[in-house]
């Protein structure tokens, strides 16, 4: 039995993942979040195996937090977009620190601090209580920078997938 190849349904895949990663990244530069870590490291990868074609999407883990956002433990406002997210602090299912582990990374990776009521600096430690208690408490609001481009590339080029992989059928099959 000889192997089916998808050579234009591959193609369409790629500038589908190409599309998602360029309007995703230009969604977080629109947030201010543009060249960051997360920013660096969304990529995607395209193929074909024996079984499948497939597009696959990385980012760092905290992206998906981003994205969807978070309900806070004590309050969540009433907007829509945070209000629907299946991530919540004080769920008790996430790893203990992982908030405050990634606050005082990114605290000290900005080297900036504020500074207290007689004008000294405050310290990271400092700082990093009161943002994570605000995020805790407060929870953080969904942005969709992936989301939004993951399903609009969906409707872009639905009808290109459709019509490369009626071409691929045909040249499979030999018609």
């Amino acid at each position: 039995m000889a192997e089916f190849k998808y050579p234009f349904m591959e193609k369409v895949l790629k500038r589908y993942a190409s599309y998602v990663i360029q309007q995703a990244k230009a969604n977080l530069t629109k947030d201010g979040k543009g060249g960051g870590d997360l920013y660096n490291s969304l990529t995607s990868k395209s193929g074909e195996n024996k079984e499948e074609l497939f597009v696959q999407f990385f980012m760092e883990n905290y992206g998906q937090f981003v994205d969807q956002g978070v309900k806070g433990k004590t309050s969540t406002y009433p907007e829509t977009s945070r209000a629907k997210s299946i991530f919540q602090y004080g769920s008790g299912t996430g790893p203990k620190g992982g908030l405050t582990k990634g606050i005082d990374y990114w605290l000290r990776k900005k080297r900036f601090q504020w500074r207290d009521k007689q004008g000294k600096f405050m310290s990271y430690k400092s700082m990093r209580y009161i943002i994570v208690n605000n995020i805790y408490n407060k929870g953080l609001k969904a942005n969709m920078f992936f989301s939004k481009p993951f399903d609009a590339g969906l409707d872009k080029f639905s009808n290109n997938l459709l019509m490369a992989f009626v071409s691929d059928t045909q040249n499979n099959v030999g018609i």
